[in-house]
């Protein structure tokens, strides 16, 4: 008998089915992928079985021979506590921001009943999940860690009862692509380990390549493909699956046709930022050091790096949102003033699109307000009709429809509130894009049709791009160059192509390895 088995399994919420006909199975020691875009149902089918989502489910879920469908709340509160273990998406809001990671960690070891833990045994449950200074670690508060470290905190408290199954909804989609492989090889370890069977949700088909033993590919709230992990990713069936494929970047691909780069743009020479240190200690924490790099008109420089190596503080000293404490940016040669000083021209030349695309939309704007915002504020000439023109062309030049224009941004997807950024970002006629993360929080076939709308617009504005990312591979669908970082330092810059088939610095070979 499976450990976890759901059969013909609908999921409603206000009558409306969202999960239809869902059948699959966890073995003990084995890992069970569910993939597919944002809005599939994935996190559906893992969750709304354990009471956690409003949903009504029918069907048949048995967890080590109990049924959840129709179990009482008791019920379902002991195979939670007891037999279960959930990692979740985003750790920063998973974990408790008032509590400490020891506190976490006993609460989460004696919610089946265990003795109150001694802070030694608290330390070892840390180190087993590869953090370092373990005992230091327990008396942190979770915003003190990097997102790879509150994973690792989320993991150790989500084994630290002994459950027989662990969920695990999108626990990479946040981190880095280094930091990605490392905590999909630490799940591997602590199954085969202690014999968990993993129900993992992602929309990243490459994070869990090599990793699931099954995949159940899920599209619209329906299975359309299950089977053994490397015959279906060797040789899928359905398109849909074939699309997931192929929209993953990968770095065998063949080299995509760029455009070709003009003159020097944007320098920076030896650009620093210091930023003072948290809590009672004196002094100043360098965050970026040294920095000198350059963009052609019409290129794209991706800048990667893992997580706090200093490529977001680069792209906001550069967008001039961010602090700036040494050095100089130069725009054709020319030294670039502090921005209270740059005339309204000046302010146009770079803009910004950042990671989150929901949450840098206000929440309460229509789309139409949200988009001609630079207009108002950078071309104060124009008339609300003359915004309002450019705004529907714009859209259409996003490839959005004109209804969108009223429309509040939580009634889009991440992929259309990402286009009205880039949307945003481009009224004003910008010469340069600082792209931060622009699609690491995009599922793969979204992500994609981001790279391609951006190789467009590069073309029909001329636009150079300066392209922030961890994902080497995303970087080579657009970029012709590329800057690596490491603690606040370049330390590698060419040809994409040059340094991915040469790489010369350590963090470069990793960040390639990853990818």
């Amino acid at each position: 008998m499976s450990l976890y088995e759901i059969r013909n399994m609908s999921v409603a919420i206000a009558d409306k089915r969202l999960v239809e006909e869902i059948s699959l199975t966890v073995e003990a020691g084995r890992c069970t992928a569910l993939i597919g875009a944002s809005g599939s149902g994935k996190s559906l089918t893992c969750l709304s079985p354990f009471g956690l989502t409003p949903a009504d489910v029918q069907g048949s879920v048995r967890l080590a021979g109990i049924d959840l469908v129709g179990a009482s709340a008791r019920q379902l509160r002991e195979a939670r506590s007891r037999l279960t273990g959930f990692v979740f998406q985003q750790p920063l809001t998973a974990l408790t921001p008032h509590l400490t990671v020891g506190a976490h960690l006993q609460e989460a070891t004696m919610q089946a009943g265990s003795a109150r833990p001694t802070r030694t045994d608290l330390a070892r449950k840390l180190e087993r999940v590869g953090l370092s200074r373990a005992d230091e670690r327990l008396d942190q508060f979770p915003h003190r860690l990097s997102g790879g470290e509150r994973q690792r905190v989320m993991i150790a408290a989500a084994i630290a009862h002994g459950p027989k199954l662990l969920v695990a909804d999108e626990p990479t989609s946040a981190l880095d692509a280094s930091l990605r492989a490392e905590i999909m090889t630490l799940l591997d370890e602590l199954r085969t380990e202690r014999g968990l069977g993993v129900l993992l949700v992602s929309h990243d088909l490459a994070s869990v390549e090599g990793h699931a033993d099954q995949l159940v590919v899920m599209e619209q709230g329906r299975v359309v493909e299950s089977g053994p992990a490397g015959a279906m990713i060797a040789n899928p069936v359905e398109d849909y699956t074939k699309r997931l494929i192929a929209a993953t970047p990968r770095l065998e691909e063949p080299r995509p046709e760029l455009s070709r780069p003009g003159e020097p743009l944007l320098e920076t020479r030896g650009l620093g930022v210091d930023f003072a240190r948290p809590g009672w200690h004196r002094g100043k924490i360098r965050a970026l050091a040294d920095a000198s790099i350059m963009v052609r008109e019409c290129e794209s420089l991706a800048v990667v790096g893992g997580s706090g190596s200093g490529k977001s503080t680069l792209g906001r000293a550069i967008a001039a949102i961010g602090p700036i404490s040494d050095g100089e940016i130069l725009w054709k040669g020319a030294r670039l003033p502090e921005r209270r000083k740059r005339s309204l021209d000046m302010r146009r030349l770079i803009q910004p699109v950042f990671q989150d695309p929901v949450a840098s939309l206000d929440p309460q704007w229509r789309i139409e307000d949200i988009v001609t915002e630079p207009l108002r504020n950078l071309c104060p000439e124009l008339t609300r009709v003359e915004r309002n023109q450019r705004a529907r062309q714009i859209l259409s030049d996003v490839d959005l429809a004109e209804d969108f224009l009223t429309r509040l941004p939580a009634s889009l997807s991440g992929g259309q509130a990402q286009r009205v950024a880039i949307a945003r970002a481009i009224i004003a006629e910008p010469r340069l894009l600082v792209l931060d993360e622009a699609t690491s929080a995009l599922d793969p076939l979204v992500g994609a049709e981001i790279l391609k709308l951006l190789r467009r617009l590069q073309d029909e504005y001329g636009l150079s791009l300066l392209f922030i990312t961890h994902d080497i591979a995303a970087a080579r669908r657009l970029c012709h160059r590329i800057a690596v970082m490491e603690e606040g330092r370049i330390v590698e810059t060419g040809p994409m192509q040059a340094v991915i088939d040469d790489p010369r610095h350590p963090a470069t070979r990793k960040l390639i390895a990853a990818s």
